[in-house]
């Protein structure tokens, strides 16, 4: 296969040769006519490069021919390169006169050597290229119209990202064919009819038949969930190295990483782990073949309780007789028609209904050719998808597939197949991903920014983004099935990025094989000839060791770290080490050095002049070199979490091509004024700075910037006039309102800097709106209303109390910010009126509402009939009464109509310190009488109730100290989590007790059931009830709360001193895995181990924690 990463070099070229700045320099030197020349031959190579390609498989000079062709083509690329740096640094010298300096300097005698020098380089350079062209006729090789070429790249972008675009990519595929394989699985994990307390279970199958995918299904069950006291999942991929192993079991298990590396230390923690546990463990992707090593781990996995079992998914049978001898299964492809149902939804529009017979006769013909292999036919459909004839699908069936098909390497022909119908400008965007290991979680705006290091990506259209032209080459890619959105970790640890199927990294391998090498652990692999390096270990003393072999490969253009789990305490990279690989590697264009604990850069990191992307992120830097200001090409710098780092270089504004500046996560005060001299500065990234305390006072001469990240920084006091003449402006995620002598300055922009920033996209937090004179003109100002882009929206009055708050101006001045319709996350923060503005109940598009710390509010606007809201947090609000100042007769006859009204998608409610907080409803309408809901009599309370509106599908309620609430509506769906804390219990009885009162059917629509007839008794499916504080007259937990929780998995009682015993049916609590009874003297003494009075209602719990 040719390099893929020629072509973009290539391109990159003929751009360069067409620039403005070589077309003027090359006058003036007086080679003119040999950059033309250049250009003319380079697309004469350029023409041939496609069937040069699909030749040199079959033809070895073809090969050596494209050999020779790559050697010369980078070393023209880097003469060019050059030459434009050496421009662009005299531009710098001489300011913005461009033309007038350029002509002085390259006339004056000092340059006349240089001029000369540079001169018969260029001639020398036009000679190799014009010997590689002639050369090319001894091939025949077919010349290809370079229009055509272009037309055919712009069609198939078109076709592939048009009306797809806004679906394809993110659609969740259905796993076709694969519930029987998931029973039997299920069937094995379940047994326990096995002498070993722990069994080991393997999924063996070729690549890319769906182990994994199947493997998942499985792992995510409920019946899995409810069978399994813990689970793990660890992917092991080529290496098979214990240590990493075990580390990743319990950062499984823990969701945390262990905090000694030491194998003794985690033997240890993984052991306390597992004791006595049924536990569920994939390893996924397993390639051991050597007994003694998987002993090794094996050891370690054995003291879990009986029923545990350890999945392993792996491609050979090899694996499986070591890991697993006594149970395998051998997982066959799809079927033709499950494959055709997948092939339909690759190769077809979302939707489609009728398929002509045609195309369904060519396509059982072709899935035939996959071998139900999922992969495979995910790949082939999306290059059929661009084919919208019969005769499309004939050419592949009838040639292209009935070739590739003839070699023998397992699979990967027909995926090869996918990789010949790219377009070539995605050729090498794909080949570079080999760059990065299997399983490695990839960063979408990372792998943009080294693509357009590398020149691979151009545009035609001077208005577009070469990030967003990139972006777009990504979707393809990923539609095409050649990346996998995935996310990883929960909470804080979640993680969202995309990976290649191990199949298509070997694919990616396969054709940049002479160009990228994944450097292995000796260096062994490295090549001379290679140009783009990449290391997936993490250890600072290998560059050391393997100095003399790294340094051979001297012309590289890459040089990134790319491993997937990093410590920060590692060790340190020596200074002459890095003074080494910079002096050596000259070419570069991407440098990673992220995570070395450098404590400094050298200052020779100047001679990098090629340089287009730098990452310092997460180092000991406290000063960055003035020289690092001289790489004018230089076009992303990452400096995130160099923590030590106080300030930036005062020359930094002659970066004159930086794009994108990440300084978030330092201590930096203060910003040099020169930063505003970044005319191309598209992204900066301030998040989280939070000794920042203002920005340049020019800010509006950063006249491309499009994305202001100033996220968490607490401590900036205002924002700098002019920002508004950011019309383009997409990401603005703080505003901070000025206050006194602040607000006054000439130099601090007001509210009305938002008013035309109507592209802004995401998060937009407001900060200080008390501060704010004459509110409702600054408010209007603001126009948010406009802002139909704006996903996230946080608005916050003034955080020092509420003196001199006028509450009737508050009210006023809030219906000016209302937001778009659009908006999907509203969160309100010490706002001083007494009632919210009426909008708040129009935003039909809202996810997610917190409301806090509004003092004064008494009441909310009806939010029932939001049909998106499926969150909604309420934080101390002391003065509110009631939920809502509406009458509950017409939220009961809304939800009588139809429960669907009500609520419809609420999953989260949340209620927490809401002090004088009486009811959901301000009012009762009993025929001409209306009535508190806090005041309804016992008698009015239960005819109510029979009619009480529920929550749908409310997964989750957290009720703390709200003491005062007697009425709200019931929540028999509960699925998640219960959590009652110094609340009235009424609530919570009322839910139980449905089911015995008349006017209201028995039992309930289960939120998770997906057929509408499915019911089931109110909290059924609760799986986890804390019970903190409960009143004091409460001696004993009713029976008749605990009846219907036969889900229920983990109970918590807490600080609960008068509570004596526990009721009869907990031992009818079979699903209960874990019981924690905290600060509960009298109840602790009845559960004591050996004489407790209550001890029989719990035994039967695997996990008792009382203290």
């Amino acid at each position: 296969m040719a390099d893929a990463i020629l072509y973009g070099v290539v391109q990159k070229i003929i751009e360069s040769l067409g620039s403005s700045t070589l077309k003027q320099i090359g006058s003036i030197w007086g080679v003119k006519d040999d950059l033309e020349k250049m250009n003319n031959t380079v697309l004469t190579i350029q023409a041939v490069l496609e069937d040069a390609e699909e030749q040199q498989v079959q033809n070895h000079q073809d090969k050596q021919w494209l050999m020779k062709l790559r050697e010369v083509v980078f070393d023209a690329d880097d003469l060019l390169s050059d030459f434009s740096t050496h421009v662009f640094r005299r531009k710098v010298m001489g300011g913005d006169k461009m033309t007038k300096k350029v002509r002085i300097f390259f006339s004056s005698s000092n340059q006349i050597v240089f001029s000369l020098k540079m001169a018969c380089k260029i001639k020398a350079m036009r000679e190799r290229l014009n010997d590689i062209a002639y050369n090319r006729n001894n091939f025949q090789l077919i010349q290809r119209p370079l229009e055509t070429l272009a037309v055919t790249r712009e069609r198939e972008t078109k076709v592939a990202m048009g009306e797809r675009e806004t679906h394809s990519f993110v659609r969740k595929e259905d796993v076709i064919g694969r519930e029987e394989d998931k029973e039997a699985i299920i069937g094995l994990l379940q047994d326990f009819d096995v002498k070993k307390k722990v069994s080991f279970i393997s999924i063996v199958g070729i690549g890319g038949l769906g182990k994994s995918t199947l493997a998942q299904y499985i792992y995510n069950d409920e019946m899995v969930n409810a069978h399994f006291e813990l689970k793990m999942w660890v992917c092991v991929s080529d290496v098979f190295d214990v240590k990493t192993i075990v580390e990743n079991m319990i950062t499984s298990a823990t969701k945390k990483k262990p905090e000694s590396l030491l194998m003794e230390q985690l033997q240890d923690e993984l052991l306390k782990i597992l004791n006595q546990k049924i536990y569920l463990l994939v390893l996924d992707d397993v390639w051991i073949e050597n007994k003694a090593t998987w002993g090794k781990l094996k050891t370690l996995l054995l003291d879990g309780k009986k029923g545990s079992k350890v999945v392993i998914t792996t491609r050979t049978k090899l694996v499986a007789d070591v890991t697993s001898p006594n149970s395998q299964y051998f997982l066959r492809g799809l079927s033709d028609d499950q494959s055709w149902a997948l092939l339909k939804q690759m190769a077809f529009e979302e939707g489609k209904e009728t398929i002509n017979s045609n195309f369904e006769v060519i396509g059982m013909d072709i899935v035939k050719k996959c071998q139900g292999v999922p992969l495979a036919i995910k790949i082939i459909g999306s290059v059929l998808y661009t084919k919208k004839s019969v005769d499309g699908w004939l050419n592949i069936k009838n040639n292209e597939l009935t070739n590739v098909t003839e070699l023998k390497d397992g699979i990967l022909p027909i995926l090869k197949l996918s990789y010949n119908h790219l377009p070539s400008h995605l050729k090498c965007c794909f080949a570079y991903c080999s760059l990065f290991p299997k399983d490695y979680l990839i960063d979408k705006l990372t792998l943009i920014q080294l693509w357009i290091a590398q020149g691979f990506i151009q545009s035609r259209d001077e208005n577009l983004l070469l990030v967003d032209v990139a972006n777009d080459y990504f979707k393809e890619l990923l539609w095409r099935s050649f990346f996998q959105e995935v996310e990883e970790g929960k909470g804080m640890t979640r993680a969202r990025g995309f990976k290649m199927h191990d199949l298509i990294h070997d694919l990616a391998q396969s054709v940049s094989k002479s160009e990228c090498t994944l450097v292995d652990s000796n260096a062994n692999n490295v090549n001379e000839k290679v140009r783009h390096l990449s290391f997936p270990f993490y250890n600072v003393s290998f560059f050391e060791e393997n100095l003399s072999i790294l340094v051979k490969a001297n012309k590289i253009r890459t040089f990134i770290l790319a491993y997937n789990n990093w410590n920060y305490d590692q060790g340190t990279i020596e200074e002459s080490t890095l003074k080494k690989l910079i002096s050596t590697f000259r070419f570069l264009r991407a440098l990673d050095l992220h995570g070395l604990n450098m404590k400094m850069l050298p200052n020779t990191i100047d001679t990098l002049m090629h340089l287009k992307y730098l990452d310092l992120s997460y180092n000991d830097i406290e000063v960055l070199p003035s020289s690092i200001t001289k790489l004018v090409n230089l076009q992303t710098l990452k400096l995130c979490r160099c923590k030590k780092l106080r300030e930036l270089p005062n020359t930094i504004g002659t970066l004159m091509h930086l794009k994108y500046l990440d300084i978030s996560l330092n201590d930096i005060e203060i910003l040099p004024s020169s930063i505003t001299k970044l005319v191309n500065l598209q992204t900066l990234k301030l998040g989280k700075c939070k000794k920042l305390r203002e920005l340049p006072v020019d800010i509006q001469k950063l006249v491309s910037l499009k994305h202001f990240d100033l996220e968490d920084c607490e401590n900036l006091t205002h924002m700098p006039h002019g920002l508004g003449k950011f019309t383009s402006l997409q990401t603005l995620n703080l505003f901070v309102v000025s206050k006194g002598l602040v607000a006054s300055s000439k130099h601090c922009g007001g509210l009305a800097e938002l008013k035309w920033l109507n592209d802004l996209r995401g998060k937009l937090e407001i900060k200080n709106l008390a501060w704010v004179k004459d509110a409702t003109p600054e408010f209007e100002a603001a126009n948010l209303k406009e802002k139909q882009c704006l996903s996230e929206l946080i608005l916050k009055w003034n955080p020092e109390g509420d003196d001199g708050v006028d509450v009737s101006d508050d009210e006023n001045s809030m219906n000016s910010l209302q937001p778009h319709e659009s908006l999907k996350s509203l969160e309100v923060d010490g706002y001083m009126g007494v009632r919210f503005s009426s909008w708040l109940s129009f935003l039909t598009n809202l996810v997610d509402l917190c409301i806090s710390d509004c003092k004064k509010c008494q009441y909310l606007p009806p939010l029932y009939q939001l049909p998106s809201l499926r969150r909604l947090d309420i934080w101390f609000m002391d003065g509110l009464e009631y939920m809502t100042d509406g009458d509950m007769n017409d939220e009961i006859s809304a939800s009588l109509a139809s429960p669907s009204t009500f609520f419809p998608s609420l999953e989260k409610l949340t209620l927490c310190i809401c002090p004088n907080l009486k009811g959901w409803w301000r009012s009762v309408d009993k025929g001409n009488e209306a009535t508190t809901t806090s005041t309804i009599s016992s008698s009015s309370t239960n005819h109510c109730h029979q009619h009480m509106p529920y929550f749908p599908h409310l997964s989750y309620l957290e009720l703390r100290g709200c003491p005062k609430m007697t009425c709200m509506p019931l929540f028999p769906n509960l699925e998640e989590e219960l959590w009652l804390s110094n609340n009235s219990w009424k609530a919570l009885e009322e839910t139980i007790e449905m089911n015995n009162r008349g006017g209201r059917a028995s039992s309930f629509p289960s939120s998770s059931s997906s057929s509408s007839s499915s019911f089931s008794p109110p909290l059924s499916k609760l799986k986890l009830l804390r019970l903190w504080r409960i009143p004091e007259e409460l001696e004993s937990l009713p029976e008749e709360w605990f009846k219907n929780l036969t889900s229920l998995e983990s109970l918590q009682i807490r600080e609960c001193p008068n509570l004596m015993s526990l009721p009869e049916g907990m031992s009818h609590l079979t699903s209960l895995q874990s019981l924690s009874i905290e600060d509960c003297p009298q109840l602790n003494q009845r559960c004591e181990k050996e004489n407790g009075e209550d001890r029989d209602k719990i035994s039967h719990i695997p996990y008792l924690h009382i203290w």
